[in-house]
């Protein structure tokens, strides 16, 4: 199930927030061509040496790789020919740097008006901070996310990248939007995200929650309001617990773990809200008490929201993600066997995208050119001349 399949983007993006925003695209089917530069690309690829590292390989599957120099006059004559038939131009740089290199959005609209132009940013077109360099990190803590996970002097940060991933979702949303609107006007948008705004965006409930009261939610603030924990059990491994709101999984919980001596001390959600710590410690105690194997059927007896937690390496052999087919293997002719995860958007039941193993830089370069209207000349020449 392709439904972006008559889309074309042309992807300049480097690191994660665009490459992202373009897999999601391909992933949907759009032919998603990455532009890079000859010799390095990407500068992801070689993150821990080679060219196609498992950093580059997680954010542009589905794609196809052009080596094009298009900081030469050659190169960006090139890239214009394709930008004329191009649905969506995605990139991720500071403000101004796209003007340098004669990519901005007024001049490349004027090649094709029905271009969708995406430009990603760290804090925006302008502003006293516009002409930081901005990396995940920097967005998580100037968008006050980081406060909200993180407290104390430990310098060291845990987790994953946040921001790159959810600017990057922002950015093909925005780009969707764009492209539905230009079916009914024949007109292309010009599409800014930035990270900073996309994270606050995310924090949408926190972020609320003190505008309407004047209060900042602590850092178990949010836990303590939904009722969520994540209890050790007796082997070390873990169960998360989440009761929301309904009186009838704190009851079954206290019921689900013999201790309905808790249903006396917080009989209300208010009460349980406001000796959260309390409650913690009274449940940790309580789970540690059994292996897991013991807590599991327990709690689907009794309905509580639950699961047992997850290692990565664990989640291809949980029976749920087995069962919704998850994982897949490709095959790329030079690097061999690839494993990857499908798109978590479902149409008619088809989550399939095992389309395209992610690239080797300018793999697919002349095989581009060729269906751009490049004679074998032309190709020849942009060779000869270094330029791809």
């Amino acid at each position: 199930m392709k439904v972006l399949q008559n889309i074309r983007v042309l992807d300049l993006g480097n690191f994660i927030t665009a490459p992202l925003a373009g897999m999601l695209l391909a992933e949907l089917g759009a032919d998603v061509i990455k532009v890079e530069r000859p010799g390095s690309g990407d500068p992801f690829r070689a993150f821990k040496g080679g060219l196609y590292s498992p950093q580059f390989q997680a954010h542009n599957r589905n794609k196809r790789s052009l080596a094009l120099d298009y900081t030469r006059p050659e190169g960006l004559a090139a890239l214009e020919k394709l930008i004329a038939g191009a649905d969506v131009l995605l990139m991720n740089m500071r403000p101004g740097v796209e003007e340098k290199l004669g990519l901005g959005a007024a001049r490349l609209r004027e090649l094709n008006p029905r271009l969708v132009y995406c430009a990603i940013t760290g804090f925006g077109a302008s502003g006293p901070y516009a002409r930081r360099a901005a990396y995940d990190n920097v967005g998580q803590a100037a968008s006050g996310w980081l406060s909200m996970f993180h407290q104390g002097p430990d310098a060291r940060v845990a987790g994953p990248a946040v921001s790159d991933a959810v600017t990057g979702i922002y950015a093909s949303l925005g780009i969707l939007g764009a492209l539905v609107e230009r079916a009914s006007t024949g007109k292309g948008r010009t599409v800014e995200v930035n990270m900073l705004e996309s994270m606050i965006s995310l924090a949408c409930e926190p972020l609320v929650s003190m505008l309407a009261t004047g209060v900042t939610p602590g850092l178990y603030g949010r836990a303590a309001m939904s009722q969520s924990y994540i209890v050790t059990c007796r082997d070390g491994r873990r169960i998360g617990l989440h009761l929301s709101s309904p009186d009838k999984f704190w009851r079954g919980l206290a019921v689900a773990i013999g201790r309905e001596d808790l249903l006396a001390t917080y009989p209300t959600r208010r009460e349980r809200v406001e000796a959260y710590e309390q409650l913690a410690r009274s449940l940790a105690e309580t789970f540690a008490g059994q292996d897991r194997e013991y807590w599991v059927p327990r709690l689907e007896e009794n309905d509580v929201p639950f699961t047992c937690e997850r290692a990565l390496h664990e989640l291809e052999d949980d029976p749920q993600v087995r069962h919704l087919n998850v994982f897949y293997t490709q095959h790329h002719p030079r690097y061999g066997s690839l494993r990857a995860t499908h798109r978590a958007i479902r149409y008619d039941g088809d989550h399939r995208s095992d389309f395209r193993p992610p690239p080797d830089l300018g793999e697919h370069t002349e095989e581009i050119l060729r269906e751009a209207g490049f004679s074998e000349s032309a190709v020849d020449a942009l060779k000869q001349a270094r330029i791809i």
